[in-house]
Order: C-alpha cells, then sequence, then structure tokens
C-alpha cells in the first residue's frame, strides 16, 4: 500500500489506490499514520461517486468501532449529503469557558470542595438531568440558544457571539410546527429531562483546566487569557434527542435494542405532512441493511429528504450547544455555592466537531462532513466576528485526561485540510506511556502523581482514557503546525476531571 503513497512534504502525504475516486490526503508526520484497518475505511469512503476533491485525513485520524468512516476527517460532497461518515451526535463538541479563577484566588481545598459538588450537579450517566419545559425544548431547536439564556437566566458572557452560527444552526427562523415535522414529539418529550448531562459514550468531559504557558501573546491578551487562570473544558453533545432523532435518517445499525424500538415508536406516532418522504426514507434504511452496504447512504442536498434531514440535524444542533450552556450554567451556579463568589463565567468558544454544513471551498458550494474534526477558519473567513476576525477561529485540541491541551486559532492557508483541525490526539496503535494502567486503582495512582484527579470514572473501560493509549500530543501539534492548520496561543494543564 505505501506504494500509492506520495510524500508531499515531511507532515503530508496523498494516498490513491485504484478503487478510489478520489485521494486521502494525510495532515500527519509518517510516525502518525493509521493502521490497516483505518486505511481501509477510507479507501472505502474515498471509492464513492459522491466524494468531492479529496478527503482530510487530521492527525487524529483512527476507525472506531461500527462507523462507517474513520474518526478525525473531512469528507465533502458537491451534490449529496453523507449521513454515514459522521458519526450520530450532531454538534457534539467541545466548549472553553474562561473564568476569574486562578492559582492565586484558589487553593486545592476549593477546587476539591468544588468537584465533590459538581459530580451530582454535572451527571455523566443519568435519566434525568436540569429538566426544561417542552415548549422551551422546542423553542431552543427552532431558535437555538436564546430561548434557554432567558429560561435560565444565563449570565455566561458571549454565550451567543462566541459560538459557532451564533447559537442557532438555521439560517431563518422555524415554527413549531417546522420542529415538529422533522422530529417526533416523543423524541422531544424525553429531551426534556435530558439536558446538562455529559453523557457516558467515550471521552466525554468536564476539565478544570490549568493555563501552563502563553505561546502568543497578542492572541491570548485578545482572548483575555493569563497564566495560571483556570478554565473549564466541556465536551458533550445532543444527547437521546440527537441520537434518536438521527438514527432515524441514517442507515446504520443500532447499538442498543432501545434505540431500535424508540425510532420504531417515533416513527409510528410521527404525524407530519412529509409522512410520505419519511417512509421512503425508511424504506431506503430497511433496503441498505442498515449500513451493511459497501456503498455510501446518500441523500440529494437540494432534494426534499436532504432538506429534511437538514432540519432535523439542525434543530438537534442547536440542543447541543445547549446542552453545553446548561452545564457551564450549573458549574457557575455551583461555584458561587460553594465558594462563595462570583466566577465571571465567559464563552471563549463553542465548536462542534461532528458538523455538517454548506460551505465554500475550490471555488465550489459544497456539503462538507466534519467527523471528529472542528472547523478552523482563518480571520479572512470569521470577518464578522469582532475578535476572530483578528485571530481566526479557536480551535481545541486535548490530549487525555492527564496531559497537556492546546489553545489554537486557524490559519488563512489550510484549504487542503477544507479549512479543519483534528479534535483531540487521537488514540496511538501502542503504548505511548511505560506506566499503562490496568484497572482504576492503578490510574488514580498515575493521575496523583501528575497531580490530576479524576471524580465520578466509574465506567470500567475509563482507564483506556489514561495518556498511553494517546498519541503524543507534541507530535500532534507539530503536525498542525508544520501544515499551517493553526497556530498554538496556550497550553493547559488539566486539573480535575468528571468522566464517566
Amino acid at each position: 500500500m505505501s506504494d500509492n503513497i506520495t510524500r508531499l512534504s515531511s507532515h503530508k502525504s496523498e494516498w490513491k489506490t485504484d478503487k478510489m475516486n478520489v485521494p486521502v490526503v494525510f495532515h500527519i508526520q509518517e510516525t502518525l499514520m493509521p493502521v490497516q484497518a483505518t486505511m481501509d475505511q477510507l479507501e472505502s469512503v474515498a471509492s464513492s461517486d459522491a466524494v468531492f476533491h479529496h478527503i482530510a485525513a487530521m492527525a487524529d485520524v483512527h476507525s472506531k468501532p461500527g462507523r462507517k468512516n474513520a474518526t478525525g476527517t473531512t469528507v465533502t460532497s458537491e451534490k449529496y449529503i453523507l449521513p454515514q461518515v459522521n458519526d450520530s451526535d450532531p454538534a457534539c463538541g467541545m466548549r472553553l469557558v474562561k473564568t476569574d479563577l486562578d492559582d492565586t484566588n484558589t487553593t486545592p481545598e476549593d477546587i476539591e470542595k468544588l468537584f465533590q459538588a459538581l459530580i451530582p450537579r454535572i451527571p455523566t450517566k443519568a435519566y434525568v438531568g436540569t429538566y426544561l419545559p417542552f415548549r422551551v425544548i422546542v423553542d431552543i431547536c427552532r431558535k437555538g440558544i436564546q430561548p434557554l439564556i432567558d429560561h435560565l437566566g444565563i449570565k455566561t458572557k458571549n454565550e451567543t457571539t462566541n459560538c459557532l452560527e451564533r447559537g442557532n444552526f438555521f439560517d431563518t427562523e422555524q415554527s413549531r410546527t417546522d420542529i415538529f415535522n422533522v422530529i417526533p414529539k416523543l423524541f422531544l418529550f424525553f429531551a426534556q429531562f435530558r439536558s446538562g448531562i455529559l453523557g457516558a459514550a467515550g471521552n466525554h468531559f468536564l476539565d478544570l483546566m490549568k493555563v501552563t504557558d502563553i505561546i502568543d501573546e497578542e492572541t491570548a491578551t485578545k482572548f483575555g487569557l493569563r497564566k495560571g487562570q483556570y478554565l473549564f473544558m466541556v465536551h458533550c453533545g445532543s444527547g437521546i434527542l440527537g441520537q434518536y432523532t438521527m438514527y432515524m435518517y441514517t442507515a446504520k445499525k443500532r447499538e442498543h435494542l432501545s434505540q431500535a424500538i424508540m425510532v420504531t415508536l417515533g416513527r409510528l406516532f410521527f404525524f407530519t405532512p412529509f409522512k410520505k418522504t419519511i417512509n421512503a426514507i425508511a424504506a431506503k434504511i430497511r433496503a441498505y441493511d442498515f449500513g451493511r452496504k459497501e456503498e455510501l447512504f446518500t441523500y440529494d442536498g437540494d432534494g426534499e429528504d436532504g432538506k429534511l434531514y437538514m432540519a432535523a440535524r439542525n434543530a438537534c444542533s442547536n440542543f447541543a450547544h445547549a446542552n453545553r450552556a446548561v452545564i457551564t450554567h450549573n458549574v457557575g451556579e455551583t461555584i458561587k455555592k460553594v465558594l462563595g463568589r462570583d466566577p465571571e463565567m465567559e464563552l471563549l468558544y463553542d465548536m462542534p466537531h461532528i458538523l455538517v454544513s454548506k460551505e465554500r471551498h475550490y471555488d465550489k458550494d459544497i456539503w462538507v462532513h466534519r467527523n471528529g474534526t472542528s472547523r478552523a477558519y482563518g480571520p479572512s473567513r470569521m470577518a464578522d466576528h469582532p475578535i476572530f476576525r483578528e485571530t481566526g477561529e479557536p480551535a481545541f485540541i486535548p490530549s487525555s485526561m492527564s496531559t497537556e491541551a492546546y489553545l489554537c486559532v486557524g490559519t488563512d492557508g489550510n484549504e487542503s485540510s477544507f479549512y479543519s483541525c483534528n479534535h483531540g490526539a487521537g488514540k496511538s496503535t501502542g503504548d505511548t506511556d511505560t506506566v499503562v494502567p490496568h484497572n482504576k486503582a492503578e490510574l488514580d495512582k498515575k493521575l496523583k502523581a501528575k497531580g490530576v484527579t479524576l471524580y465520578n470514572g466509574r465506567s470500567s473501560k475509563v482507564i483506556e482514557q489514561d495518556s498511553s493509549h494517546y498519541k503524543r500530543i507534541e507530535d500532534v501539534i507539530e503536525s498542525v503546525t508544520e501544515n499551517n492548520i493553526v497556530k498554538p496561543v496556550a497550553t493547559m494543564q488539566p486539573i480535575s476531571v468528571i468522566m464517566y
């Protein structure tokens, strides 16, 4: 297979076999190239006639069980929406929230006290989170973040300004009927009880980060960052609203019986004038055998099925952003209660890394599918933002629960990645540390030695999130900087972590 790889630079290569309709461009050095299973996935997706120009594979590219496409990729199409190339959690992503807490005004005892209080307040696996009335859920889906701000009295600064699409993935305000036409009311009913939950999937987390180094003083100053400052990083998605809805529209095997039951009930009691199209989609999914076919499942971006899919996806993406906003609000309220002071919560940025959007690249308007990659526009593409038009779009690259994360900004020179950046370091093909924990006790001991405390951590698989299973962040940052994808601004060290 190496015969088909052309090295473009020390950190970029192009791969194309006879089967592939478009090449894959790897934005990584040779040592970070993925294993054969991932290469096979990439070859399969790149063989589709629906894919445009090339597939961009980033430093954290890796395959995941039950997925059609590798994580850490950006796949584009001129005409088609490709639901299978993205994970089924619309707008799953991360946000970085500044506070006025730092290592001079907040003690380790304060942090311990705070996180003990946050464990029940920010649940990982729960049936009920922060309750929101049905009307608020529907209004979030159709209007974006503002109805949530009004309902909860959210005081987080820049909650609408510093997020993708200003907190609303629709270009125009939708009516309640518009939402009921694309999402079953049953799913919206359950969503009332499901906001403010991190989730038990993968490495969703709430981290307290400490700024350890300022790399770009000018940009850090514009962002209001200083060394020693504490920030919160939140990683989660749209919960069951997005999961159930996307399973209705996506040819993917249900991972749990509950999903199959809920999707069946949702369709059964789904009263919409687009019932004929919804039934045709269901028939198309059944004929596709839930994703077992080799070719990609597609929607016409300009067709009725594509428009219904994107409307449902945008509504769920609004809820994903709202979910992270609820968590941020709850953290702030808990700090006030436990520490007796206002932490001055301010959103630096909220960025999805599961995203489908219409964008202009290579002089064409195309459908861009980011799967485990975040948008990283340079200053010229952020002209409508008061700060990011000077700095570029923020992008965060965490590594593991105990190793440094990087805050970066997009540049104007990364067209070959479709202005995308990897959303993390990515899982490694082998152990990258000499100490590899085999149980929770060993993990806690290793974390303690690094000055990190893990809270909750009830999952038997939490040890898989140890740094030994992730690529070295230094290698990843070298790749993104050498390819002019992003510029590093600051490094942040995890201090306290809530994860299932």
